[in-house]
């Protein structure tokens, strides 16, 4: 795809993240109500009318165009046509409880790769964006990964503990923990911008659903990075996902096999 689409996709997408984001705050640190859904995740107004808010901007900009968002589905355009993911606050549970580590999430999908997106996080200041091939930046500042060039001088982050053992990857987290420098937790969406803009070097969730990756594949790509499954494939339909620097990549993905018999 030529360079100036890429760019026409990217500022729209920064521009419609921007201001739902905005919209999220109105709602911060404020007296909220969540509902809970069937998965006993919770969501909030804030979330629907961010949601609302960036469908009706795709909708008018790109008719035509498909969109999945966490809140309101799927909803079909064009049989082929690109599609945009949607997650209108990554981290509802940071943001009923004030915590400013959340996200707005918009990832465009053009024949079954992630070419364009866009993680805010309005009440820190911070947007990562990335483009294929234009590079990923941070506040308009082009940003990579860590150079950090082992696992032992890593620091590791994750969203909820309790998700490996649900998993059945607590074998696989205790061999990166025990390995690594540091580990962090309450992330969400956050602890993936975090590797990006090389301020950490593995961020590991174990469940993840497709709208919650919608950009980190090429975010992570042009920042020379890695987002994907683990084991070692660049997907956001995994239900897992793994941030690192390619130069770790190995090192994580041979951690997370564990030792192999003879």
């Amino acid at each position: 795809m030529a360079s100036a689409a890429l760019h026409d996709y990217l500022e729209f997408a920064v521009e419609t993240a921007y201001e739902a984001g905005r919209l999220t705050l109105g709602h911060f640190q404020t007296d909220l109500k969540p509902d809970m859904k069937g998965d006993d995740t919770p969501v909030t107004e804030a979330d629907r009318k961010a949601e609302e808010l960036i469908r009706l901007r795709v909708e008018k900009r790109f008719p035509g165009h498909r969109i999945v968002g966490e809140e309101f589905g799927r909803s079909e355009g064009t049989d082929g046509a690109p599609c945009w993911w949607i997650d209108p606050i990554d981290g509802t549970k940071a943001f009923i409880r004030g915590v400013p580590l959340y996200g707005v999430l918009l990832g465009l999908e053009i024949e079954e790769r992630i070419v364009a997106g866009v993680a805010y996080f309005p009440a820190l200041g911070e947007m990562v964006y990335a483009a294929e091939g234009l590079g990923c930046r941070l506040n308009g500042r082009r940003c990579r990964v860590s150079p950090v060039e082992s696992i032992g001088r890593s620091i590791v982050s994750f969203t909820n503990a309790a998700n490996f053992k649900a998993a059945g990857r607590e074998k696989a987290w205790e061999r990166i923990i025990a390995a690594a420098w540091h580990s962090v937790g309450w992330s969400d969406a956050y602890g993936h911008a975090l590797v990006a803009t090389g301020r950490l070097e593995l961020m590991l969730d174990p469940i993840m659903n497709a709208h919650d990756c919608g950009p980190f594949p090429v975010i992570l790509r042009e920042a020379g990075g890695y987002f994907g499954d683990w084991s070692g494939n660049e997907t956001i339909y995994g239900n897992e996902a793994l941030s690192t620097s390619v130069r770790l990549l190995p090192e994580v993905l041979e951690l997370l096999r564990g030792p192999t018999t003879a």
